[in-house]
């Protein structure tokens, strides 16, 4: 059960030249999906002020291409928690066509604990930890991506 957090349309600001989302706007994309996801996993807490600067940043990011999204296209991203440790955790995100369900783009990220006070790495808050833990029982069912983790590569796998 991969989580739906984001829903929108593609924005005409994320349109290049060619008349298709340019490649940085599939990694916006994805980070309204990682902040979507990261509010809703604070839960009640589920805002900066709330965090008290408690909050995360990324350390490594894969957005693989898989079809065009031109201006306009109705869009959802379903995240997929694939690991999460004391404090790490990676997403692997599906960008949809919501029209025709097809699949546009994937983007694998992962996230690192972050306090923003004192500006260095730090283990989960309590409650992040526990919800964290929730959903990766709850996706145990869901098949790992079979190109999570794989990055860039010359020859197919």
């Amino acid at each position: 059960m991969p989580l739906t957090l984001f829903r929108t349309t593609v924005r005409e600001e994320w349109i290049d030249v060619f008349e298709h989302v340019n490649v940085a706007h599939y990694v916006t994309i994805g980070d309204h999906a990682n902040w979507a996801f990261w509010n809703w996993v604070n839960g009640h807490d589920g805002t900066m002020e709330a965090r008290g600067g408690h909050e995360y940043v990324i350390v490594e990011n894969h957005v693989r291409y898989i079809d065009e999204l031109t201006l306009g296209t109705p869009i959802h991203v379903t995240t997929q928690l694939i690991a999460a440790d004391d404090k790490r955790y990676v997403l692997f995100h599906r960008i949809w066509k919501s029209g025709t369900n097809d699949v546009a783009a994937t983007n694998e990220v992962k996230c690192l604990g972050f306090n923003l006070t004192e500006r260095r790495s730090e283990n989960w808050r309590p409650l992040v930890a526990e919800r964290l833990e929730k959903i990766l029982q709850a996706q145990a069912g869901e098949e790992i991506p079979a190109v999570a983790g794989q990055g860039i590569a010359l020859k197919k796998r």
